[in-house]
C-alpha cells in the first residue's frame, strides 16, 4: 500500500524538476574552482536600467550534496526575473560525488569549503553584479534559499554574530534588506532528530566528532539574533524537511529577542516554493518583494 504523502511528495518534485533550465544572462566566476561561479538573471519588464531592481541572491539546495546543482532552481530564478527582480543564482562546493566508506550515498557538503564558497561569493557579489548585471541595486538585496539553500540564506545574513576567530565572521551586519528562507534546515538538532535528508546536518559538519565543535558556527538556530530581516516559508505537508524544524528556528529567535516571520502553506510540501508552476511560488515572489521594493 503506496502513502499518500510520499506520492504527493513525489508528484510536486516531478512537477518542479519538469521545467526545463533557464539560461543566465550572464555568469562571473568568484574563485577558481570551477563551482566558484553565479549566473545572473536580467529583470523583465520596461524601466529595467542601471541600478533599478531589487538584487535577490539565490542559494540551491540538495542536502549539500554534489549531485545537485544550481540548474535546477533555474526556473525560479527566471520566474523571480520576470517579477522584476535581478537574480543572481550561486553555486557553491558541496559534497563528494562518491559516497565515504560506510556511507548510504553521496556526503553532504564539504567543511569548510562550502562555507568559503558562500563567504565569498557573497563579498564578491556587488563587484560581479555591477559589471555583469548593472540593472542590480545592491543597496536592496535579497538573500533567499531552499532546504539546505536555506540554511546557507539564515547563514550568510549571520555571519556578523558568528563566534570570535571564524574566518568567516564580519564586523557588522551584511548590507541586506533581508533573508528569505523556504524550507530551511534552520535547526540541527531537530534536523538530526527527525533524520533530515539521512543526517546531512552532521555529514556538513565532518562527522559526530565535529558536531559540537563546529555547531556554533553553522547552525542558524545558534546565530541569533542578527537583526537582519527574516521570513521562512514552509509547507504544513513537507515530509523532506518537515516544519518543524522551521518552528524550531522561529522559536529560538523569539528566545533571542528576535521576530522572525513565518509562513506555513496547506496543502504543501517541500517543491513547491520553488515551482513556477505552484501557486506557493508566487507567495514567495510576495514574500521577497515586501523586504525588497
Amino acid at each position: 500500500m503506496t502513502d499518500p504523502a510520499v506520492e504527493r511528495d513525489a508528484a510536486e518534485a516531478a512537477s518542479a524538476f519538469a521545467h526545463p533550465p533557464v539560461l543566465p544572462d550572464a555568469s562571473a566566476a568568484y574563485g577558481e574552482h570551477p563551482d566558484q561561479v553565479i549566473d545572473f538573471y536580467a529583470p523583465h519588464g520596461d524601466g529595467a536600467g542601471p541600478g533599478s531592481a531589487p538584487l535577490v541572491v539565490v542559494l540551491h539546495g540538495g542536502a549539500w550534496r554534489a549531485p545537485y546543482d544550481r540548474q535546477h532552481i533555474t526556473p525560479l530564478a527566471g520566474f523571480l526575473a520576470r517579477q522584476g527582480f535581478a537574480v543572481a543564482n550561486v553555486e557553491y562546493r558541496r559534497g563528494s560525488s562518491l559516497p565515504h566508506q560506510g556511507a548510504g550515498g553521496p556526503v553532504a557538503g564539504r567543511w569548510p569549503e562550502t562555507f568559503d564558497d558562500v563567504a565569498a561569493a557573497m563579498d564578491a557579489l556587488p563587484g560581479l553584479a555591477a559589471t555583469a548585471l548593472p540593472e542590480a541595486d545592491p543597496r536592496r538585496t535579497v538573500v533567499t534559499g531552499h532546504s539546505a539553500g536555506g540554511q546557507l540564506a539564515l547563514w550568510a545574513a549571520a555571519r556578523h554574530v558568528l563566534p570570535l576567530g571564524s574566518p568567516w565572521r564580519l564586523a557588522g551586519p551584511p548590507a541586506l534588506r533581508g533573508v528569505v528562507a523556504l524550507a530551511p534546515i534552520a535547526d540541527f538538532a531537530v534536523a538530526e532528530e527527525l533524520e533530515v535528508c539521512g543526517g546531512a546536518s552532521a555529514q556538513l559538519l565532518g562527522g559526530a566528532e565535529h558536531w559540537a565543535g563546529r555547531l556554533p558556527f553553522a547552525d542558524p538556530a545558534a546565530l541569533l539574533p542578527t537583526g537582519i530581516a527574516t521570513a521562512v516559508v514552509h509547507g504544513r505537508d513537507d515530509i523532506v524537511v518537515p516544519p518543524e524544524v522551521a518552528e524550531s528556528y522561529v522559536a529560538a529567535a523569539a528566545k533571542a529577542g528576535e521576530t522572525v516571520g513565518l509562513t506555513l502553506l496547506d496543502g504543501v510540501g517541500h517543491f513547491p516554493l520553488i515551482d513556477p508552476a505552484a501557486d506557493a511560488c508566487a507567495v514567495v515572489s510576495e514574500e521577497i518583494a515586501q523586504l525588497a521594493w
